[in-house]
């Protein structure tokens, strides 16, 4: 394993968990500003509507889709500063390699 994984991954985990408070409460003060109440409905609050359940949760999702996105560049833009190098990825998110044309059948 590179030193620079090695070196990015406790990072990459305090950036996560910081990334996922700073979201949680973005997500509170946003769903103050809509005007609702002051805790957001649980998916399984039967004292609240389908609406406003599936409508807190698309706002939480994206907020904290927007959140990660921005934390996971700022991460990677300062390790590239201050290495000199791209910070390293995680297998699962390199594209796969583009798969040959199949063969047409030519009947036999």
């Amino acid at each position: 394993m590179r030193a620079s994984k090695v070196a990015h991954r406790p990072v990459g985990l305090a950036l996560g968990a910081a990334s996922g408070m700073i979201a949680g409460v973005a997500f509170k003060q946003a769903w103050k500003m809509i005007g609702h109440d002051d805790d957001a409905p649980d998916a399984t609050d039967e004292d609240r509507t389908w609406q406003e359940v599936l409508l807190a949760a698309a706002l939480q999702g994206a907020i904290f889709a927007v959140v990660k996105a921005a934390v996971d560049r700022a991460g990677a833009t300062t390790v590239r500063r201050l290495s000199g190098t791209p910070a390293p990825t995680s297998p699962g998110k390199r594209l796969p390699p583009p798969s040959p044309e199949p063969v047409a059948d030519r009947g036999c």
